[in-house]
């Protein structure tokens, strides 16, 4: 079970938690990410001086990891929505769900000292035939860091990304989107809106076809919020996919229930005008945020073009500053008031001003972990929800211990698998690992994980005659032997380094701290360059083959090292 612990808090937050353990930033700026690693679809929230954002997790375990800060800038993870195996083992299924399936972008807000999460699980049935599930459900808790509720599902609520708007007279309201019938051509969305009882979790009344969207042609409206301001209503919503075409659009509506008239200066946001080399690319998926002072900002998702315009990292929380603008147009009985994002620029920054001068920005770039707390870290997380019996720290007080399973990566499987979160493209991972079998062909050691059928193994495994090391690649498809070597000197215990730099992975070994290290194997990164909606994850990883087993890995400490590129 994964519970908020203030020990385990204080024992990571020494090191990891974008705003820990970094040289501070220079001068009166911050440096986009402000979320570095697999944290897209950012929604935010403010409750005083407190700030907070939650992230689609799609397949991973737990799921919904929520940050908090106090200067938008630097950001401590301080739980997850999903952090209970009974949460993901029954309508929210995050047991056998397919890859890029699972949560898909939530909406974080707060009202009356109460916090809301809402969002999707996306679930293709195993069986032959029956459809994708879309599952639209709603965490509440009295605290951010948790506990959350259990998922109370929202029935006969369509499309995905939804969200919560609590109106002024008190009512409730759920935003959604779908494929409406009479779509102008393929991948055409409509947001939607209906009253939701909050007691009973039920939509009542009438539903309200709000918006198509601003760029025709740009497929599928999505990741809709609204905001009242300026005593108006504004609806933002994500278009044009996930890709280099991302964007997002506004409109505005005197009524909640529309109908909703669209900026004529739309998007505003995106990449999509900018070279496909640009820092960032794909930047959208947005959310606003109004400070105490009445300065706006937003945060959206990019993706940064470290390699072949991508990085390993997946899409990313960026912060971008919003400013209020007048239509000037004398023509014009209503002179709206239209948010304009980076005013300065138009775009999403590498580096912008501080929101707050008397702060400085001070990424996170290390975690190390002696495992020495009763429950694991917040960064630690799975490919879909283990076993119940997967780890023990417990077992061998000071070490985490991971017990072997008979299964290797495939689709839908859960295998013996944990990780943080890659954050920079170039890093140096180091562990101390202990592994001992009689078993043939069961193994252990450190992995670079995204996909069942993408991701790095490098183990020690067992022979007939003793012990080799192995490393092992699947590209997006079968996994293949890259390199191995017998190792007679091995008794048990063994210490890795998996490296990143300058385009190029490394993975080292030794097996005494005072031995010098051994190169096992070379390549390039972008053998393993993510395609995909989720970032890298860099850990731990073993399995029997196939074989039943009591074997398992005592993994001493792991120490994570990032390098920003310039």
């Amino acid at each position: 079970m994964f519970r908020v612990n203030k020990r385990v808090l204080a024992s990571l937050t020494l090191v990891w938690g974008l705003g820990l353990s970094a040289d501070g930033l220079a001068g009166d700026n911050f440096t986009n990410p402000i979320i570095s690693g697999g944290y897209p679809d950012p929604s935010i929230c403010r409750v005083g001086e407190d700030f907070y954002i939650a992230n689609s997790s799609f397949e991973y375990f737990p799921g919904l990891p929520i940050h908090h800060s106090k200067d938008l800038v630097n950001w401590e993870l301080i739980g997850h929505g999903l952090h209970r195996r009974e949460q993901v083992s029954g309508s929210v299924n995050l047991v056998d769900v397919q890859s890029d399936g699972g949560i898909h972008a939530p909406s974080l807000r707060c009202h009356n000292n109460k916090f809301y999460l809402i969002t999707t699980n996306v679930y293709s049935p195993t069986e032959p035939g029956k459809d994708t599930q879309m599952v639209n459900f709603v965490l509440t808790a009295d605290n951010p860091a948790g506990p959350w509720s259990m998922p109370n599902v929202i029935d006969g609520a369509p499309g995905i990304d939804p969200d919560l708007f609590f109106d002024d007279d008190g009512s409730v309201w759920y935003v959604g989107n779908h494929a409406p019938a009479d779509a102008r051509y393929p991948g055409e969305g409509e947001i939607w809106l209906q009253r939701l009882d909050p007691n009973s979790w039920e939509l009542i009344g009438e539903r309200h076809f709000l918006w198509r969207g601003a760029l025709k042609r740009a497929i599928w409206a999505e990741g809709p919020h609204i905001y009242k301001h300026d005593g108006r209503y504004y609806l933002l919503v994500a278009e044009g996919g996930t890709s280099f075409n991302h964007a997002v659009t506004i409109a505005v509506s005197d009524l909640l229930t529309g109908p909703y008239e669209g900026n004529e200066r739309n998007p505003i946001l995106t990449s999509r005008h900018l070279s496909y080399d640009n820092w960032v690319n794909s930047t959208g998926h947005a959310d606003l945020v109004e400070l105490e002072d009445g300065r706006w900002y937003m945060v959206a998702l990019g993706i940064r073009g470290d390699e072949e315009r991508r990085s390993n990292m997946g899409r990313e929380t960026h912060l971008i500053e919003v400013e209020w603008e007048r239509e000037p147009y004398w023509w014009k009985e209503k002179k709206y008031l239209w948010p304009v994002a980076a005013p300065s620029t138009g775009r999403v920054e590498r580096t912008s001003p501080l929101p707050f001068t008397d702060s400085q920005h001070s990424p996170s770039l290390t975690l190390r972990d002696d495992f020495e707390q009763s429950e694991l870290g917040l960064a630690w997380t799975f490919r879909r929800a283990p076993e119940a019996d997967a780890y023990s720290l417990n077992s061998r007080p000071g070490f985490l211990r991971l017990y072997s399973q008979s299964t290797t990566p495939a689709a839908r499987g859960r295998v013996a698998q944990v990780g943080i979160k890659q954050t920079e493209s170039d890093f140096l991972f180091t562990a101390r690992t202990h592994f001992e079998s009689q078993t043939i062909n069961s193994e252990a050691g450190v992995t670079l994980f995204q996909k069942d059928d993408h991701f790095l193994n490098a183990v020690v495994k067992r022979q007939e005659t003793g012990y080799e090391l192995t490393i092992t690649l699947a590209n997006r498809g079968a996994p293949a032997m890259l390199a191995s070597k017998v190792v007679p000197e091995y008794s048990g215990v063994i210490e890795w380094q998996l490296e990143s730099l300058r385009k190029h992975y490394e993975v080292r070994y030794r097996f005494t701290p005072e031995s010098e290290w051994s190169l096992l194997h070379a390549m390039p990164s972008n053998q393993l360059l993510s395609q995909y909606y989720t970032g890298a994850h860099v850990g731990f990883y073993a399995s029997s083959n196939g074989t039943s087993t009591a074997d398992y890995m005592d993994i001493d400490w792991a120490d994570y090292r990032a390098k920003p590129r310039q």
